[in-house]
């Protein structure tokens, strides 16, 4: 009997994507009674290398759900794809009062947590809750805070800058220009023309901002529901940043389609013209327009159809987002707008 010994050639073992765990958690809220005590979702990603901290935030009004699915999204794809150093952290609903009821503000006082930050440990509800995310977000030194909101329903998306908190931090200042245009997306100094810059020094953003820390709000589309668009560009953007700091793989670069001119730039804030008269608004401009100074952006009419106020440009600009509503009275928001100086 012959026996045959065949060689075998050694199969080189394939390699397998390098995935990330993700952890799961909640942070509990001490809100001033055992019966009002809240949790809120956190996770976390770690790379296996050292570097940078990274915070995504979202949903701090529980009407602007876009942001905790982005969240959702970005820590989807880092437990597929790998996290190759750093950490992610994220909180994707900071105000689950509001989320539950479909609120902007925390509907048992009324609040609006994005104008409480530092906080406090024994104020108000909402002095609180912000004292505690913003404690836990501070102790972990991080590098970028990125706060994901949502606007207008016609809106696009855009990056919001806090004021210029001076020479003492322009280091870190001009860390968040920098990551601002990393987005990919269109840059808005929030501070100009508003009527109380003090209050921004309240939001989340704008806190971090004042304690040395580089932190931006990303506005991705509307309001109360989840288009997935916008989510696509939001974890573009996010990614754009992961990958200039080399914790992620290096990924094809995110640039959402600006009119000529209004690209690369940071542009300022307008809400003007506001409405002067009460009827109902014709909406002639739309999201992402670039308009002139003096053309007509919309018409106001009584309930006969009567013309009571023609809406002039004030200024050229592209339109960010114009209003939900068409109803209009004397001093209403019709539009927000980025012009160039």
């Amino acid at each position: 009997m012959c026996y045959y010994i065949v060689a075998m050639k050694k199969r080189r073992p394939t390699k397998k994507p390098v995935k990330s765990e993700v952890d799961y958690s909640f942070l509990t809220l001490l809100t001033g009674s055992d019966l009002s005590s809240q949790r809120l979702p956190f996770m976390k990603v770690e790379g296996k290398e050292n570097g940078p901290t990274i915070w995504l935030t979202g949903c701090i009004h529980g009407d602007e759900v876009g942001g905790m699915v982005t969240i959702q999204e970005v820590f989807k794809k880092l437990k597929s794809q790998g996290l190759l150093s750093g950490t992610v952290y994220g909180l994707p609903v900071m105000n689950p009062i509001g989320f539950e009821n479909i609120s902007r503000h925390l509907t048992a006082t009324s609040e609006d947590i994005n104008r409480l930050f530092p906080g406090r440990t024994n104020g108000t509800m909402g002095e609180r809750i912000a004292e505690r995310i913003f404690s836990t977000i501070i102790t972990t030194k991080p590098d970028l805070v990125l706060d994901l909101h949502n606007d207008w329903i016609n809106s696009i998306p855009y990056t919001l800058i806090d004021p210029n908190p001076g020479i003492k931090l322009k280091k870190t200042y001009d860390a968040v220009k920098n990551f601002a245009h990393q987005t990919g997306l269109i840059v808005i100094n929030e501070a100009e023309e508003n009527e109380d810059k003090d209050e921004l020094l309240k939001t989340l953003s704008g806190s971090l901002l004042q304690a040395n820390v580089p932190a931006l709000t990303l506005e991705l589309g509307p309001s109360y529901i989840v288009e997935d668009k916008f989510v696509d560009y939001g974890v573009s953007a996010i990614f754009n940043i992961l990958s200039d700091l080399k914790m992620i793989k290096p990924t094809e670069i995110f640039d959402y389609p600006l009119p000529k001119g209004f690209d690369d730039k940071t542009l300022h804030y307008t809400h003007q013209p506001r409405a002067s008269k009460s009827g109902v608004v014709r909406f002639l401009a739309k999201a992402g327009d670039v308009v002139k100074t003096d053309d007509v952006i919309a018409i106001i009419y009584n309930s006969f159809g009567k013309k009571q106020e023609t809406v002039r440009a004030t200024r050229d600009a592209i339109v960010l987002g114009h209003a939900d509503s068409s109803v209009a009275h004397p001093g209403m928001e019709l539009y927000a707008f980025g012009y160039k100086e």
